[in-house]
């Protein structure tokens, strides 16, 4: 029977986009229906296979989106939002699958579900992108949304720490704005589908969570304290407030976690 480290493998070496995505669905698939043996004792890849486009630059070589509701605008926001939602098809995978065998099956269940949501909002995002005359990779991308992967791929506490609560938390933050933003232009549709990836991420927010709190109380640490610690060292950015206080509660994000280290 094929193990979990081997399917979770294959869907980060496939890099059509399209092929990802069908990839992580079977993962999950496969996992529901007992087909996979819960063991992940293969390497999994430094960085997952990604297609040719789109152009991935440097935050400071992105060009700047412009402000209002022209066409061009939001195209160019449901690029950078289909962009987000493809890597974190990745990470949600490599999750499982470099770290997968450290933890009880209900962490796993967990994170193939997050991987199959992810996909699912790649498509609905790239769907609405052909709707309006585009597609994903016809625009450049932010080359660095892996790079909180590398820099936690030692150990699954700090990958908890900063993926899902430090940088899917912030989607908590700034979708609410956003969905108003589409709304206010008439794009109802595109508003519809940041409803339903919002709504997802608190899940996989509150998973983040609560597999790091479990996670600090086999290794017997303090979750606030350690978090903060791990933030400070794994993190190369800032979190900057405002802060979705409200949604953040409901994933069990506290501000007891944040308030200290926000800038």
């Amino acid at each position: 029977m094929r193990t979990l480290g081997d399917a979770a493998r294959a869907v980060l070496l496939a890099a059509d986009p399209h092929a990802k995505r069908r990839a992580a669905r079977g993962l999950a698939r496969a996992w529901r229906r007992g087909e996979l043996v819960h063991r992940c004792d293969i390497a999994m890849p430094d960085r997952p296979a990604w297609p040719a486009a789109p152009e991935l630059l440097a935050p400071n070589q992105m060009p700047r989106r412009r402000k209002g509701g022209s066409e061009r605008g939001r195209i160019a926001m449901l690029h950078a939002l289909a962009h987000i939602e493809f890597v974190a098809i990745d990470l949600a995978v490599d999750l499982v699958g470099r770290f997968g065998g450290e933890f009880p099956r209900g962490f796993v269940d967990d994170w193939i579900g997050v991987a199959a949501d992810e996909a699912m909002h790649f498509a609905l995002l790239d769907r609405r992108l052909r709707q309006l005359g585009s597609h994903y990779g016809a625009l450049p991308a932010h080359a660095g949304l892996w790079e909180a992967a590398e820099l936690t791929a030692d150990d699954a506490l700090a990958r908890l720490a900063i993926v899902p609560m430090v940088l899917e938390a912030r989607g908590l933050d700034v979708t609410p704005a956003t969905i108003e933003r589409f709304r206010a232009t008439g794009d109802d549709a595109s508003a519809r589908i940041l409803e339903r990836i919002y709504k997802d991420e608190i899940r996989h927010v509150s998973a983040g969570t609560d597999w790091f709190e479990w996670l600090c109380d086999e290794r017997g640490f303090a979750p606030q304290p350690m978090w903060q610690s791990l933030v400070k060292s794994r993190f190369r950015g800032v979190l900057k407030p405002p802060f979705n206080d409200s949604a953040r509660r409901d994933a069990g994000l506290t501000q007891e976690y944040y308030a200290v280290v926000a800038s």
